[in-house]
């Protein structure tokens, strides 16, 4: 690098030289030709008769001097334009010293990440005697060149559709996440791409593919950069990662190129192999991508108090909207304005079900922790509810019988909180709350009746709560049935008199007997016509 820089700087002076020379003959010929052109004139005042009208010798210094001034021109241009080349190849040359510098400083910076984490994780495992005893003589210094024999790669490539104003745009994004063999992130890469013709393609599986390959290169060009050995690199997309590994042999000519060009970076480590992994697990990869999209959506303007704010435009609405008030939906890169968002969801609980993405086809559940930024913290609470209730099974659900709490719970979730601080609480059917810890009966679901059997109590007080009183009288005058073994109530709007409960028990309708192997084990008729005919119509 060194005689590099000297060859040119050498060069550079005998232009400069050169150039000098150039024009200091132009000057002694100029002055030359002044002295010639004086002493011609002082000739022909003496002797005026001596020359020809048709003397051709002043026209001949004209077209001599306008060579020579031709010929320095032409020069003053090659040497202008060679020490243009020069100082272009001495910039590249620095830019490429910059370039190495700042990747040896990461290299080094890479290196002492991952000392540090080796000596936090060797600190952890430490018994807090032994650190109290010698914790003040233990060192573990940074020496260059230790590196963690195995890294992990994960990558990946998205396009999505998305809205500038009033236009539409296809935008790409990659992201890549180098991780430790411990899962620990290290470095990452957002950068945004230009997916041209193919976001518009109507092949979009081959685009998708083209993306995600795009995404994989470049986190191989980075492991090689920061001069890793041996890395294991994770894909979620079955399609791609059969092509990586040989499995099938693309048919289109780009992506052809583009695994051809996957396998010679494979061939620059030690050990490089691929891995297919879930989605859910390519890691902060993903988030690296949605930034790159989210980063090319978003542009500057000034609000009403003269400041400069981001601005994005919704998919719903079309307005634009400070990114500040932009919803992203966990698990996909997905954004829609706040009053968007705040509609949907409120549909949704009106429903009864739980939200998802507004986008077409799109599974991710939006967060709940994530909608307090718009919704009203009842409604916050009303889905965590939700969604608790939808994780609990209809036959292990329990609430708390005690009217100030009322907490959802699982019976094994319960169970195992009351045993660890009731000793025999199994075989009694006593229960604590872990909301507001009191005690309960899990067979009565009242509050724990102290020395009575469950018996005896419901014997004194068949009727321990005015409200269960006013649901037993309005069961019986509307002829609702309780379910054995969940305890909700039933009411048969129409149909016949098997009744499949909601936690999957089947019983007949009107005495409550079980039904086994899809047949009834009493008597009674499985329907009647006033049950199956409505408006004069059968149903």
């Amino acid at each position: 690098m060194e005689m590099e820089s000297a060859v040119l700087t050498e060069q550079r002076r005998e232009i400069e030289e050169a150039k000098t020379l150039n024009s200091d003959l132009d000057l002694a010929f100029n002055l030359q030709m002044q002295e010639a052109m004086t002493a011609s004139l002082s000739i022909l005042n003496h002797h005026p008769s001596t020359v020809s009208p048709s003397s051709s010798s002043a026209p001949k210094n004209e077209e001599a001097e306008a060579e020579a001034e031709a010929e320095a021109e032409d020069f003053d241009c090659c040497s202008t334009s060679f020490l243009e080349d020069i100082e272009r190849l001495d910039q590249e040359r620095k830019d490429r010293e910059e370039s190495e510098n700042l990747m040896r400083e990461m290299r080094e910076d890479l290196d002492r990440r991952m000392h540090d984490q080796k000596v936090a994780s060797e600190i952890m495992n430490i018994p807090d005697e032994e650190w109290e005893e010698y914790g003040d003589d233990y060192e573990d210094p940074f020496e260059n060149g230790e590196r963690v024999s195995l890294f992990k790669v994960y990558s990946k490539g998205v396009e999505s559709e998305e809205r500038i104003r009033d236009m539409k745009v296809i935008v790409g994004g990659i992201g890549v996440a180098i991780c430790d063999s411990k899962d620990n992130l290290i470095f990452e890469v957002s950068k945004g791409i230009d997916v041209g013709a193919e976001g518009s393609s109507s092949n979009k599986s081959c685009a998708g593919v083209s993306v995600e390959l795009q995404a994989l290169i470049e986190g191989l060009n980075t492991a090689f950069a920061l001069d890793l050995k041996n890395l294991t690199f994770f894909v979620d997309h079955s399609m791609l990662y059969q092509y990586v590994t040989g499995a099938v042999q693309p048919q289109n000519s780009k992506i052809s190129t583009l695994v051809n060009q996957v396998s010679r970076l494979q061939k620059k480590f030690a050990d490089c192999k691929p891995s297919l992994v879930a989605c859910s697990d390519v890691k902060f990869a993903f988030r690296f991508a949605k930034d790159a999209i989210v980063s090319q959506i978003t542009w500057p303007a000034e609000n009403s108090k003269g400041k400069r704010k981001l601005k994005e435009t919704c998919v719903i609405c079309y307005e634009d909207t400070d990114v500040d008030h932009i919803f992203s939906v966990d698990g996909c890169f997905h954004r829609y304005c706040f009053p968007c968002m705040k509609q949907h969801v409120e549909v949704k609980l009106l429903q009864g079900t739980t939200a998802k993405c507004p986008h077409e086809g799109c599974k991710s559940e939006v967060s709940i922790e994530t909608c307090g930024e718009f919704l009203d913290p009842k409604l916050v609470d009303i889905m965590s509810q939700r969604k608790k209730e939808a994780s609990i099974a209809v036959t292990e659900k329990v609430y708390c019988p005690y009217p100030r709490c009322s907490a959802l719970m699982s019976k094994s979730e319960v169970l195992e909180y009351t045993n660890s601080s009731f000793v025999g609480g199994e075989k009694s059917g006593a229960r604590k709350c872990v909301k507001c810890h009191y005690f309960f009966c899990i067979n009565c679901r009242v509050p724990w009746h102290y020395n009575m059997t469950c018996y005896d109590y419901k014997r004194s007080k068949p009727y321990p709560r005015r409200e269960d009183k006013m649901l037993d009288s309005l069961a019986k005058r509307k002829l609702w049935r309780q379910c054995v073994m969940c305890k909700n109530m039933v009411e048969l709007a129409e149909g016949c008199y098997h009744i499949t409960c909601r936690c999957g028990y089947e019983f007949c309708y009107t005495c409550g007997a079980k039904w086994k192997n899809k047949k009834p084990t009493c008597s009674c008729p499985i329907w009647d016509e006033r049950n199956i005919i409505r408006d004069g119509r059968r149903r």
